[in-house]
């Protein structure tokens, strides 16, 4: 085996570490992909030889890479992020029951952390991934934003305060998620209103992403009262559904001839729902390959 053997073989055991960590720089399946191939291009060109912590060098590589498609998201972008639906990871539900599946929801980033990271500058949302995620250094990010270390944690620090809350606290109970949700489809299927605001937290938050080709479905909605206004949104899921796992958390998809025409995903603390994202994206459902890349390496240290 030459050393460009190695180094494809060393590369593909890093390889999903690395798609997590640009899934949670992009929240974008394909363009994390595209990170991660672009990672690969500059160690075949590079001489690796006295880099004594391979992964750790991949690592800062596939940030610079997403620092700079971040930036150039942000230059070009003209979608309102407010109604923006991240790419989820979705898997069957009856796929999802065992123990290296519960350390997986365990290790999942949900689509509310998501949604808040895009909300982020990105020099910030490098800091806070590479760091609070993925335990990289403030010293070895530093170099990446072309900041001191010092400057690079004050980054993360006011990435932290505005992620926090995005994310129930605890392990998610997923049998206890999944009855929150099958209470809330069958009120939304009987029309039963005073049901469906038992299971909504008052100030939940429904997010629907209906992308360019269905623009008029794209809204965000705020509130317990104004969330039910909009339970014939829900109508879709009453018949032909499926139930599916969602970046590690419940969720549900609607059937048409097969295929999926939306999708439905939840946040869930306690016993309430706190926030409903909907993609109804043709292009990017379309795209979505159910039960897809499962993304087991959630830190830097292997952790």
């Amino acid at each position: 085996m030459d050393e460009q053997d190695l180094l494809a073989e060393r590369f593909q055991a890093d390889r999903g570490h690395l798609r997590a960590v640009a899934y949670r720089m992009l929240g974008s399946l394909s363009e994390a992909e595209d990170a991660v191939q672009e990672a690969w291009l500059r160690l075949s060109r590079s001489d690796v030889r006295e880099v004594r912590n391979l992964s750790g060098w991949l690592t800062t590589v596939v940030g610079r890479v997403c620092l700079d498609m971040l930036r150039s998201r942000t230059a070009r972008r003209e979608d309102p992020l407010e109604h923006h639906v991240p790419d989820p990871v979705v898997s069957r539900a009856e796929d999802a029951e065992g123990p290296e599946d519960e350390a997986l929801r365990a290790d999942s980033v949900g689509l509310a952390l998501l949604v808040v990271l895009e909300a982020l500058g990105p020099a910030e949302r490098l800091a806070f991934v590479l760091h609070d995620m993925f335990a990289v250094s403030f010293e070895e990010i530093a170099p990446i934003v072309g900041r001191t270390p010092a400057a690079t944690r004050q980054l993360a620090s006011r990435a932290r305060r505005r992620v926090r809350g995005a994310a129930p606290d605890g392990a998610p109970d997923a049998t206890r998620q999944r009855r929150v949700v099958d209470a809330f489809l069958a009120a939304s299927r009987d029309g039963d209103f005073e049901g469906l605001l038992t299971v909504l937290d008052p100030d939940v938050v429904l997010r629907a992403d209906g992308g360019s080709l269905r623009a008029g479905a794209s809204k965000l909605v705020r509130g317990a009262e104004a969330v039910v206004r909009q339970a014939l949104a829900f109508a879709r899921f009453r018949h032909s559904s499926l139930p599916v796992v969602v970046n590690g958390s419940p969720g549900v998809v609607s059937l048409q001839d097969g295929r999926t025409a939306a999708l439905m995903a939840f946040t869930i603390d306690g016993d309430r729902i706190v926030e409903i994202h909907i993609l109804a994206d043709p292009a990017r459902l379309a795209a979505l390959p159910l039960g897809g890349p499962r993304d087991r390496h959630p830190r830097a240290d292997g952790g």
